[in-house]
């Protein structure tokens, strides 16, 4: 997702006018290899930089092999020196290390950053998860701030920098149809689905490290949730908002074992670099609870896997049935609104309608809303959103310090007294046991896939 995302902003001429990209890792190649690769990677994502662009992208790209660890800098510092007399030199360059690495190697790498000079000054973007754990992350912390100022890390959510993300509280304050019903006198219940149908195998390394509980529902889904349920900022600056998000977080109540399912996709412990005994969650579905009055009673339905039926990024208010005598026989299925996050997103909602030519014959119907259709839409990649306000600086779409370490204290009982894992057959929608989560109502999505 980087690299394309570096390419979007080249498109929207977004980057600034002098730059360089440096990209580092412990085998050897030239800049012109390093150039080949970013090509075949943007030419994959289908990017759309002309000829032209292009050129001038690739102008900017450098490579520096041998690693880079404490004892031992390889050829980083020397190419980074470089870049910054390419680029005039002075305080007036700007150095950024975004650190796509497991999350194992995050205390070493920021060490060997301050060991060998490159910490002073620059922004550093950490990747997820910024630890695998309350204790981890509180000592990642600790290291992290003994070296970069806060108002330099940043912690990065590709799911609060989508653009759709970021329509759910425009959406709510802007409407009064959907800002009335966003409280637990309307809302039974809320969804935050995010299955996908991708494996791991391209990344396993990785991912055995974290799994699915660490890898999207403490780093994402809980984000997301905080994002849905926050009470009105104070203004619409976005360092409100980022308040409002990390105030509502400190509502959560910590999740109960006893109230999550874990799964593990078969065939995952046959994929190299996976343990043949490995306990790691491919899936997981938990139900989370808001201590406030805004949400006071209302279960919060957190799903997410890999290898799944369906891939989808939901966001479903599940509403109360009316109070109202019906004119008929209603249908089974509770009305909704959902928001799709994937894309541009979409607004959907059911409602409940007499079939024409049959009185009293009720029917679901949906009223769309696909953003993509507003006018100009042109929205950024979510990772090109983050980059851009990296290099400007601003911080309000990522996860702070106090945002996380909430984050971390609601997920430590799960974290610590883990359910075992229940085998689930690819393509399915993982363990049976999951559709007790979602009880009375169901996964809304699951089931009308399902018809």
């Amino acid at each position: 997702m980087v690299l394309p995302a570096f390419g979007a902003l080249a498109k929207h001429g977004l980057l600034p006018d002098n730059w360089r990209l440096i990209g580092n890792g412990r085998g050897h190649q030239s800049d012109d290899e390093f150039r080949e690769h970013v090509k075949t990677v943007l030419d994959k994502a289908k990017t759309g930089l002309s000829g032209r662009q292009w050129r001038g992208f690739a102008s900017s790209l450098r490579f520096a092999g041998g690693g880079f660890s404490e004892s031992d800098p390889g050829e980083l510092a020397d190419v980074v020196a470089e870049a910054k007399d390419d680029l005039g030199g002075g305080d007036d360059v700007q150095l950024v290390h975004y650190i796509a690495l497991p999350p194992s190697t995050f205390e070493s790498y920021t060490r060997a950053l301050d060991a060998h000079g490159l910490a002073e000054g620059a922004r550093v973007v950490y990747e997820k998860p910024f630890g695998t754990d309350s204790e981890s992350f509180e000592r990642l912390d600790e290291l992290v701030l003994s070296i970069f100022p806060e108002e330099r890390v940043f912690r990065i959510d590709h799911f609060l920098g989508k653009e759709a993300t970021q329509q759910l509280h425009v959406l709510r304050f802007n409407n009064r149809l959907l800002e009335q019903v966003w409280n637990r006198y309307h809302v039974a219940a809320v969804q935050i689905d995010i299955p996908e149908t991708l494996g791991v195998s391209n990344r396993a390394g990785f991912y055995d490290e974290t799994g699915a509980t660490l890898d999207m529902l403490v780093t994402h889904q809980l984000q997301v949730m905080a994002e849905v349920a926050l009470e009105p900022p104070v203004d619409a600056s976005p360092e409100a908002l980022l308040e409002a998000r990390e105030a509502v977080l400190k509502d959560f109540r910590p999740m109960s074992p006893d109230e999550a399912v874990l799964g593990q996709v078969e065939g995952y412990r046959d994929i190299d670099g996976v343990a043949d005994d490995s306990q790691t969650d491919t899936f997981v579905a938990a139900k989370v609870w808001i201590d406030n009055d805004r949400w006071e009673g209302v279960p919060f339905l957190l799903r997410t896997g890999k290898q799944l039926k369906e891939s989808h990024q939901h966001v479903t208010l599940v509403l109360r049935r009316p109070q109202t005598r019906g004119f008929g026989e209603r249908p089974p299925r509770p009305e909704t609104i959902a928001f799709s996050l994937a894309g541009n997103g979409t607004v959907a909602a059911t409602v409940t309608a007499q079939r024409p030519g049959a009185p009293g014959d009720l029917v679901a119907g949906s009223l769309l809303l696909d953003l993509e259709d507003l006018p100009r839409a042109e929205p950024l990649p979510a990772y090109a959103s983050l980059l851009r306000d990296v290099l400007a600086g601003d911080r309000a779409l990522f996860t702070t310090a106090t945002g996380l370490r909430e984050a971390w204290r609601v997920a430590a009982p799960l974290l610590d007294n883990r359910p075992q894992v229940q085998p689930y057959a690819p393509g399915s929608w993982g363990p049976e046991a999951a559709r007790e989560i979602a009880a009375p109502h169901g996964w809304l999505s699951q089931d009308s896939l399902d018809d």
